[in-house]
């Protein structure tokens, strides 16, 4: 993604002929905060993965379950959302604030768009602020005025690394990225993480994941769909809570599934884990 002076116009520009995770992930949902380069990936993608709208609405249902969690059940009252995406229906901050209003929620993302859209959402409330950073760099995340001004460390804070680290292709790196954040948490703190999945032993699986990448990497969007053990790493020195990392759909469902189970809705797993 590309940096510097929000309203410059090459650089808006630059972006409408390049397709965004933020922006692809709109267009699956529904959304209207997207472009024709968007939703010719979104079309190149449902053709061969058809279940990735379902999908993406699946994470969406995650994220709000999760968030219930730690909001309720955890008295969480800080949120660190990374990557945070276009706004959408039932952001963040809106799902924790109808649980507990006044909680304090940072979104970060240096998608343009998405910093526009989010500025114009978030004026009128106090208790959510939107930053430019990048989220692969911990240290300049929680050193951005916007991020420490508004988020008290030595309290616990629940950070979202919600479909972004596939987007990181060394491991190691992604783990370093992690445990950036982590190391400055309070003891109480919360990690949730989705991530892009490689089941083992399951070659039509591996298929569809090859053709997915495939898409996503010809459009300049490469993601790395991981194994288990390398996912479940992701979480070192952190407590998972149960039932640890799974598919989305078995992570705490409340209720019966009225939508049959494809291929693809095995293909992304998620957990949440605790700082000691």
């Amino acid at each position: 993604m590309i940096r510097g002076n929000l309203m410059s116009g090459p650089a808006l520009s630059w972006e409408q002929d390049r397709p965004s995770s933020a922006r692809l992930t709109d267009a699956l949902l529904g959304g209207q905060d997207h472009y024709e380069c968007d939703r010719a990936l979104r079309r190149r993608l449902l053709a061969v993965a058809p279940d990735a709208g379902a999908v993406a609405g699946e994470r969406r249902q995650w994220l709000l379950r999760a968030l219930r969690h730690l909001a309720v059940g955890r008295g969480i009252g800080q949120f660190l959302d990374l990557g945070c995406g276009l706004p959408t229906v039932d952001n963040t901050h809106q799902i924790v604030q109808r649980l507990r209003p006044g909680a304090q929620v940072v979104y970060v993302d240096h998608d343009p768009l998405v910093q526009v859209h989010g500025r114009v959402m978030l004026e009128e409330n106090d208790h959510v602020h939107i930053s430019g950073a990048d989220l692969t760099d911990p240290g300049a995340v929680l050193g951005d005025p916007v991020v420490y001004r508004h988020l008290d460390f030595e309290r616990p804070v629940a950070v979202l690394l919600c479909d972004v680290l596939h987007h990181v292709e060394s491991l190691d790196r992604a783990q370093a990225i992690v445990l950036g954040y982590a190391e400055q948490l309070a003891p109480g703190s919360y990690l949730l993480l989705t991530h892009d999945h490689l089941p083992a032993g399951d070659p039509p699986r591996a298929e569809l994941v090859r053709r997915i990448d495939a898409v996503l990497a010809d459009a300049g969007l490469a993601s790395v769909h991981r194994g288990l053990a390398e996912i479940v790493s992701l979480f070192a020195g952190l407590d998972l809570v149960e039932p640890g990392v799974v598919p989305l759909h078995e992570w705490w469902p409340s209720g019966p599934r009225l939508l049959p189970l494809g291929d693809q809705h095995f293909l992304s797993l998620g957990g949440v884990a605790r700082k000691r």
